[in-house]
């Protein structure tokens, strides 16, 4: 047998799909195949861009891109596509990963405008998520949803919100031409340590995604990537445990300014003696670590508050935050007359809002489980972790951890049997 090269394998699948993907394939089977090869990525959101339209098409207002559901019911939007699902990458985790026997395809960047445009003019959509394999080089491919957005921008006039996917280890110019077209940058993670990513994705380095996020930091402008950057963490492909994940996370937020992490459960559809045997993705372990984020992001927590080295991973059964009151019982039952709006942030069931009109409701009269009720506050969380004018909802001896912690359970099981039945959208 005849030995060839990398380089020269490379060059040689690279234009067999040229010829076999691109040329032959019609624009409807491309954007069936790249839509669904595209579902796996959750690190699409838009907020906080302002893109003024100047006379052309589309508006990149805070309202953002329409999202749907999938059918394993992942978030998505409606435009939410890969340039090419051909990649020179083997991730383990990854459905696209050179080593799977699936059917790929290549969009030309003129085919993804047309796409776009019509689906807009259709109303579908309000802007563009696109992400790729990486085919041939990081450079290649960045140039390549570069022309495809500089297109989007320059010939079809298209001012609506695009966020497009970095590619780990492509040049900062590039990097740089890129920002200054779009509203919103990702470049994912993925893993949340350098022995997970080393062990499932070997061909990615952890150091070129962390000089992305950097960049884009230091460079971040009204035009350049005004929304900001997200990533995405797969949760379950590996070994790491919630602290670690949030920990790494908060390191996100704290060094580089990220907009947003997101968490998603992984999905068993590759077989790997080093991925997990999953019968269902971790669904609801993701749904905790996004109530901890949030928590992080907007009631001022640390990780080291809800999670430790010793007890490193979140009850699935409560939520972070009632979990948190559980494990601090020493601290409670606060009374809401009189503890600092940062105390009342702790309590389950109270939020900024509530907290807020606590403050200025409570310079005026002495509030009671009614006044709370009328103001918003979850008192069926909160009930057990305060005081009302020195009163317990219950008598004082009820507050005990095993009827508390008993009582919580059982709530949030309910709400979750009814919040099953609701329908979600689908494409």
């Amino acid at each position: 047998m005849v030995k060839i090269g990398n380089h020269l394998f490379v060059t040689i699948v690279f234009f067999y799909y040229i010829i076999n993907v691109v040329i032959l394939m019609s624009k409807e089977e491309k954007l069936q195949i790249l839509a669904d090869s595209a579902k796996y990525d959750a690190s699409c959101s838009s907020s906080g861009s302002h893109r003024k339209n100047n006379n052309g098409i589309g508006n990149a207002s805070n309202c953002g891109i329409c999202h749907s559901f999938a059918s394993d019911g992942r978030c998505i939007s409606l435009l939410k596509i890969l340039l090419t699902n051909c990649c020179i990458f083997d991730c383990k985790y990854c459905l696209n990963r050179k080593s799977n026997n699936i059917k790929r395809a290549i969009f030309a960047p003129e085919e993804i405008c047309e796409i776009t445009i019509n689906f807009y003019k259709r109303n579908y959509i309000e802007g563009l998520f696109l992400s790729s394999g990486i085919i041939k080089s990081p450079d290649y491919t960045m140039e390549k949803i570069i022309e495809t957005i500089t297109l989007l921008r320059k010939k079809y006039h298209f001012n609506g919100y695009i966020h497009a996917k970095a590619i780990p280890g492509c040049s900062d110019y590039l990097l740089k031409k890129l920002g200054l077209l779009v509203d919103r940058l990702s470049v994912n993670i993925e893993l949340p340590s350098k022995s997970s990513l080393k062990l499932l994705a070997p061909n990615k380095d952890s150091d070129k995604i962390s000089h992305i996020m950097e960049n884009v930091k230091n460079n971040q402008s009204s035009n350049f990537v005004p929304a900001g950057q997200s990533t995405q963490i797969i949760i379950g492909a590996s070994n790491d445990n919630d602290y670690e994940i949030m920990k790494r996370s908060e390191g996100l937020y704290n060094n580089y300014r990220l907009k947003r992490v997101f968490y998603s459960a992984y999905i068993s559809i590759n077989k790997d003696k080093n991925l997990p045997s999953l019968i269902s993705p971790p669904l609801k372990r993701e749904h905790r670590l996004y109530q901890a984020d949030f928590l992080l992001r907007y009631y001022h927590y640390h990780v080291d508050d809800l999670l430790s080295k010793e007890n490193p991973s979140f009850n699935v059964l409560l939520d972070p935050k009632a979990n948190y009151a559980i494990n601090h019982l020493n601290e409670f039952p606060k009374e809401v007359n009189k503890v600092s709006y940062n105390d009342l942030l702790k309590i389950p069931g109270i939020g900024p809002k509530s907290a807020q009109r606590i403050i200025k409701s409570r310079k005026f009269y002495t509030l009671t489980m009614e006044d709370l009720k009328k103001m918003g506050v979850v008192l069926k969380r909160a009930k057990y972790f305060i005081l009302c004018n020195g009163k317990y909802f219950l008598s004082q001896e009820y507050f005990q951890k095993k009827f508390i912690l008993d009582n919580l359970v059982l709530e949030d099981k309910s709400a979750s049997d009814t919040s099953s039945k609701q329908l979600q959208l689908s494409l």
